[in-house]
């Protein structure tokens, strides 16, 4: 079966890859971009967008995520906006003006959660949540992963993100979480 993945990042591609590894073999999934102005008020509404617009261009299942962190320091700076962040700076910029805004907020309020909604499309919405917990360092750590890896710490770990192992990331990550969900829909309904 042949099935759309509505994304051209290549960071994304390689990570979904490797979760969705046991049905990645056994259909076809095809990396695509498309320009979609995602402007939903949540991680759904441009995840549902995405998939939808991928869906009724090839007239193919298609499946787009959407993610974000959310700094419950600083509710309003990232979240739904987490890409549209300072557009146009890199994400080594945005880690470093976001520790500028944190520089006086104490371990304990430096709370955070990364989310990811992952959306398969046949006509029909199928819809995907992940989500972890963590907290925000004091400094970028870290060259894996990519985009606020570097500041985010899991809860359980003293490492961010970004320290971690792929295959440990790709085992506890917000996308990981709502991916595994989406790949056993896959199996499950034998698509």
């Amino acid at each position: 079966m042949r099935i759309i993945l509505a994304t051209s990042n290549a960071h994304k591609i390689e990570e979904i890859r490797e979760i969705l590894k046991d049905v990645w073999e056994s259909m076809e999934f095809v990396p695509m971009k498309f320009d979609v102005e995602e402007d939903g008020k949540n991680y759904e509404e441009n995840a549902l967008k995405k998939a939808r617009f991928a869906y009724e261009a090839t007239k193919t299942p298609s499946i787009a995520d959407d993610s974000g962190l959310v700094i419950d320091a600083l509710p309003d700076i990232l979240g739904v906006k987490s890409a549209r962040f300072m557009e146009g700076k890199s994400y080594a910029e945005k880690n470093i003006t976001i520790l500028g805004m944190m520089k006086d907020i104490p371990p304990e309020k430096r709370t955070a959660r990364f989310t990811c909604v992952a959306v398969y499309y046949d006509g029909t919405s199928h819809i995907f949540k992940g989500e972890i917990k963590g907290k925000i360092s004091y400094e970028p750590r870290g060259k894996n992963g990519f985009g606020y890896d570097p500041i985010f710490i899991p809860d359980g770990y003293d490492k961010t993100m970004a320290e971690l192992e792929q295959r440990e990331k790709n085992h506890i990550s917000h996308r990981a979480r709502a991916f595994r969900k989406l790949a056993s829909y896959l199996l499950e309904n034998s698509l």
